[in-house]
């Protein structure tokens, strides 16, 4: 006859075992969990939030600046209800090109693709952001009196369009300035000025 102390004595042993052992694959899991966020946010993050891009069309400044006669507010204004009008729509381009006037293979290509075609040019904004993040020009350039060349640089002179880089111009225009990081909209401070 068996002993019913020995029977219990085996199964809580063989309870206890199964209990050691499902701590190594949740170890593990939580392990392999770790890396994975960490590549995630020292490689992923940084190249959605810090990436660079260059426009669709190479855009020559210093040619049109000599055109026009309002520089810079010829084509980029404040509105009367003091939103900014941002890059000048398909529109006001056609006033002068409805055919190439040069043999610059970016003009050729504007009209060919986009003017001849009615479609406006997917320009890449700074001022296009995501809902949770404010941006005003208005704020820049009437509130702080900050005139456009100090965040834009002179590219009322260039020949070519800088590439379209995200965050690290504000973080770095910010920084070396040395804004007031309280926020009007939040009264808090850091990242929360913009992002909300």
């Amino acid at each position: 006859m068996e002993n019913p102390k020995a029977n219990i004595t085996s199964t809580a042993a063989g309870q206890h075992e199964k209990k050691d052992g499902a701590g190594g694959p949740i170890i593990l899991f939580f392990i392999l969990g770790l890396a994975a966020s960490l590549v995630v946010g020292w490689v992923f993050v940084p190249e959605t939030f810090y990436y660079t891009k260059e426009q669709p069309i190479d855009f020559s400044h210093a040619v049109h600046n000599e055109l026009v006669d309002n520089g810079c507010q010829s084509c980029h204004f404040f509105r009367a209800d003091g939103s900014y009008s941002g890059s000048p729509r398909l529109a006001q381009c056609i006033e002068c090109h409805q055919e190439a006037n040069s043999d610059d293979p970016n003009e050729i290509r504007f009209v060919e693709e986009y003017v001849k075609k009615g479609r406006e040019v997917p320009w890449l904004v700074y001022s296009r952001q995501p809902a949770c993040v404010f941006f005003s020009h208005a704020a820049h350039v009437k509130m702080a009196a900050i005139d456009c060349v100090t965040c834009h640089g002179p590219i009322g002179e260039s020949d070519s369009l800088r590439p379209y880089m995200k965050m690290d111009d504000c973080a770095e225009c910010h920084a070396q300035a040395k804004v007031s990081a309280g926020s009007v909209q939040t009264q808090k401070d850091g990242c929360l000025v913009c992002h909300h």
